[in-house]
């Protein structure tokens, strides 16, 4: 079984932590530190698309076509959370940061 999502989850996922990466450096330079709840969620989220990165490329590297899909399977999921978190930090960034 051919891998259907990986590569696209793995390429989308890594440039995804930048993003998340770029906002907790934003925070602490702007020194908005003070808002603690919006770092530790990106935080969180980082640590989400990085287990989905790594998911996602032992899929693409496993010879077992079970073990491949069980991989990328997770990997989605992990996605999908991470993705559901990001839309969250971008309405709380617009909600306290746009007044």
């Amino acid at each position: 079984m051919a891998n259907r999502t990986s590569q696209h989850i793995l390429g989308t996922s890594a440039n995804l932590l930048g993003f998340c990466l770029f906002i907790i450096t934003a925070l602490h330079l702007t020194n908005k530190t003070e808002n603690r709840l919006i770092d530790e969620f990106t935080s969180i989220v980082a640590l989400l698309l990085t287990i989905s990165s790594l998911l996602s490329f032992i899929s693409i590297r496993t010879d077992n076509p079970e073990r491949e899909y069980q991989f990328e399977k997770i990997a989605d999921y992990f996605f999908l959370i991470s993705l559901i978190g990001i839309f969250g930090i971008i309405v709380f960034l617009a909600i306290n940061f746009g007044r």
